[in-house]
């Protein structure tokens, strides 16, 4: 299991996501800051709630777009395709052509 958590702050819903990709899955997770353990991106968010879960097979027609779909309605356009670099040196995301 590889899982990576982006302490995005104020240009996110909730302020963390958390990506996990277990072999083909890959899940993103919106979570709400936990105030309770401080304001600085180098506090322990480890148990701040989850708000909202997305979950993408990597090899489904178009995973691409769905994760970027998904992404991009937590965050920026900026921070959905920094997120999008790191899941693609860890999973071989599929992405249909239309042409």
């Amino acid at each position: 299991m590889k899982t990576k958590t982006f302490k995005i702050g104020e240009v996110c819903q909730g302020g963390i996501i958390t990506v996990e990709i277990h072999g083909k899955v890959v899940i993103i997770i919106g979570k709400e800051w936990d105030y309770s353990q401080g304001t600085r991106k180098g506090s322990n968010q480890s148990n701040a709630k989850e708000f909202t879960r997305g979950t993408v097979l990597s090899t489904d027609t178009d995973a691409a777009r769905k994760i970027e779909m998904f992404l991009n309605d937590l965050t920026t356009s900026y921070w959905s395709d920094q997120i999008m670099k790191w899941i693609r040196t860890k999973v071989e995301i599929n992405r249909s052509l239309f042409w």
